[in-house]
């Protein structure tokens, strides 16, 4: 099983994106089983008490666009002992990667990665300054199809 945790700010827009998208594509070519798949944020913003909000509707309906849907996810915040459950932690860009680190703390076993790393390198597009989803959808679809490439099972 190969538990992977897509990072951004606040989980309501790029992470739930990837998430929802990486679990299409690996549904799609029948090893959905052989994977757990989850976001989160590295910040409290989006989430208040212990409830997040919901993806923001421009990303749900990029997804919708495209037949995936996210059902009721909610923001979740990155724990320090999610270190210990997930293989990868894929982040959006250099902030989040930052941050993430400075959550879980050393990275010893190499987990924390830029999702585009495994691409043509970069950042993923951010919508909430861009207003762009359909740019944002395709730069995580291109660093999905590379990461699962880098994973064997492109």
């Amino acid at each position: 099983m190969v538990r992977i945790m897509f990072v951004c700010h606040g989980n309501i827009c790029r992470s739930p994106m990837a998430e929802f998208i990486l679990k299409d594509m690996v549904q799609c070519r029948g090893i959905a089983e052989q994977f757990e798949i989850a976001s989160s944020a590295t910040s409290t913003e989006e989430i208040w008490g212990d409830v997040g909000n919901p993806v923001y509707p421009p990303a749900q309906r990029e997804l919708a666009a495209h037949g995936i849907f996210c059902g009721d996810k909610r923001a979740v915040q990155l724990k320090k002992d999610d270190y210990m459950r997930y293989d990868y932690f894929l982040c959006m860009d250099q902030n989040n990667l930052r941050n993430a680190r400075r959550i879980l703390g050393a990275d010893r076993e190499n987990k924390v990665h830029l999702l585009l790393s495994f691409a043509d390198g970069g950042s993923i597009a951010d919508p909430w300054y861009c207003g762009n989803f359909d740019r944002t959808y395709d730069d995580i679809v291109r660093g999905c199809e590379a990461f699962l490439v880098y994973l064997g099972m492109g």
